[in-house]
């Protein structure tokens, strides 16, 4: 009888976890470890702030069948996920402290990895990395600290992970694959691992390919939406409509414009340049248009609160003497992650201005000063509202009632195009 596959899945984030949950749900039996004991302690009690869905079932839904059927369990040991597995995934992230990526969580990762390895074991890379850093960071500290040679004693692979959340069971399913192995051994076993779940193309090429294509996916989309954030000052000043400028323009096939909103947010599009520019300044190489595109995002969230300003003004009312309700914390619509959100930017900017912020946002679990319980908090005696990331009740919000419990001659901020312009109340609806 065929043993089913076993694998452990490290960091247990927006990426781990549904990436393991998908293992288990194919069959496998699958370990997650996490370095932080209340995550595991979570999971292991099948709760979760996740937003995912498969097939009509909730990420929460398909953790407790997944636990429950004993194909999945959470763990902080990497000794307990090694005398069971011979297959680890990694998914740490790294992260980015003013333009410098963090490579401490990946590194100490591979050192506890290091500890634990056996030979025969397979080793898949599935963060974000700066390029050259699986064959030139990770596999030193994998044979330094295991004492085994990789690609003879243990393999060892590179695959981009290209999911959107939201989406994430769906895409770890369809979504064509990238795989890069340190010799042909490691990427037909990254192969075979890949396939247990993937029903779809996986091309194998050479790693540092995968890692500098996974950062050029990302930032082929942040200059795509400064682009259009450029089309929209244009618009503006033009007295044009540029989402419908956009939607237009789109119909060309060969065309396909992203829409502007409040910035550009999440772990992967505002840090994918800052993955970039160590390998490129190393090897003395200048991006300045890249550069250009990271600028222009960056600052939209003082843009958007110039515009503002200036609508206020209109109206009779000052910035600084204003009440305005922030709704949506999420770094993209439907999500509940506000990492790296623009939004943190656009409150820290009206805060610094003397604003009376209120921020909502039913999905995002995180607890901040500004942060109220319900719509009707933030929105109460408002002076200006900024819708900044949609969320269901966002999207099935009446504005013209919204308005009404705002103070008088409001401002609808609507910088996600969600938010009728003709909207029949004593408010002033303005778009980006």
């Amino acid at each position: 009888m065929t043993q089913p596959v076993r694998v452990a899945v490290v960091g247990l984030g927006f990426v781990g976890l549904p990436l393991a949950l998908t293992y288990a749900m194919k069959g496998a039996n699958v370990i997650g470890i996490d370095v932080l004991p209340h995550v595991v302690e979570e999971i292991n009690a099948a709760h979760s702030h996740h937003l995912e869905s498969y097939q009509g079932k909730t990420l929460p839904e398909i953790l407790k069948e997944q636990i429950e059927a004993k194909r999945f369990r959470a763990t902080s040991s990497y000794e307990e996920a090694a005398a069971e597995v011979h297959n680890y995934i990694v998914t740490v992230g790294l992260p980015v402290h003013n333009g410098d990526p963090d490579l401490g969580p990946l590194k100490s990762c591979a050192q506890s990895l290091g500890r634990v390895l056996k030979k025969g074991d397979t080793i898949m890379i599935r963060s974000t990395v700066v390029p050259g850093t699986t064959e030139d960071v990770i596999l030193p500290i994998l044979e330094e600290t295991s004492g085994l040679v990789a690609g003879v004693d243990f393999y060892l692979t590179y695959c981009s992970e290209r999911i959107a959340e939201g989406r994430a069971f769906e895409e770890f399913i369809h979504m064509p694959l990238v795989l890069g192995g340190i010799n042909e051994q490691s990427a037909e076993k990254g192969k075979e691992l890949l396939s247990f779940i993937s029903e779809t193309d996986i091309t194998i090429t050479d790693i540092r390919v995968v890692e500098t294509a996974k950062v050029i996916e990302n930032i082929q989309r942040d200059v795509n939406i400064a682009m259009v954030q450029e089309f929209a000052r244009f618009s503006e000043a033009f007295g044009i409509d540029t989402f419908e400028l956009i939607k237009v323009a789109n119909t060309h096939t060969r065309v396909n414009l992203l829409s502007p909103g409040p910035g550009v947010g999440g772990f992967c599009l505002p840090n994918a340049l800052y993955y970039l520019q160590p390998k490129a300044r190393e090897l003395e190489v200048n991006l300045p248009i890249l550069q250009l595109a990271r600028n222009t995002n960056d600052a939209v969230p003082e843009v958007l609160i110039g515009m503002l300003e200036q609508a206020l003004k209109k109206n009779g009312k000052t910035l600084a003497e204003s009440r305005v309700a922030v709704l949506g914390m999420a770094m993209k619509d439907f999500s509940n992650d506000d990492r790296v959100s623009p939004v943190h930017d656009l409150i820290k900017v009206l805060m610094a201005k003397g604003v009376d912020v209120r921020s909502y946002d039913p999905a995002v679990p995180t607890v901040y000063d500004h942060k109220v319980e319900s719509l009707d908090k933030a929105v109460n005696g408002a002076d200006a509202l900024i819708l900044t990331a949609v969320q269901k009740e966002f999207a099935e919000a009446d504005w013209a009632q919204v308005a009404e419990k705002m103070a008088d001659a409001p401002i609808l901020f609507d910088t996600k195009n969600r938010i009728p312009r003709d909207l029949v109340s004593k408010a002033t609806v303005v778009r980006i």
